[in-house]
């Protein structure tokens, strides 16, 4: 059974979707900052399909356009993740470099700031409290 298009993939599909081997793509991850999948438990490299699309602009560029990884590097620092989704073929990475400038959906969001990361730990200290009151009384049943 196929995964949808919005699912994510593991390393081996990703590898097989983009027709390279798993190495390779452990190998960009080293040298392209802009490439980070999730990654679960015990290191396991999830792929959301935006990095798909991204992969598929870093390939091309090295595969079919002749870059090499220095110089895809270097358009990344003075042209952006745009133009290295603009690379990949399809009308997804189409859509995804016309969206505004501010998103930058390659990385993850940055951490919260000074009094909105105190508000955020007061908040998960209170769900904390919550769940280990209905795990008390869960076990009263």
């Amino acid at each position: 059974m196929a995964k949808g298009p919005e699912a994510f993939r593991t390393i081996s599909e990703a590898a097989e979707e983009l027709g390279v081997p798993q190495h390779v793509l452990r190998f960009w991850e080293t040298r392209f900052s802009f490439i980070r999948p999730m990654k679960r438990a015990g290191g396991r490299r999830f792929y959301r399909p935006q990095d798909i699309i991204v992969l598929r602009g870093v390939q091309r560029l090295l595969h079919d356009e002749g870059y090499t990884i220095k110089g895809v590097q270097r358009l990344h620092r003075e042209e952006g993740i745009r133009r290295v989704i603009a690379a990949a073929d399809g009308t997804v990475a189409a859509k995804l470099a016309s969206m505004d400038d501010d998103v930058d959906f390659a990385l993850p969001p940055a951490p919260p700031a000074g009094d909105q990361r105190q508000a955020l730990l007061s908040a998960l200290g209170v769900l904390e409290a919550a769940k280990a009151e209905l795990d008390r009384l869960l076990e009263q049943r």
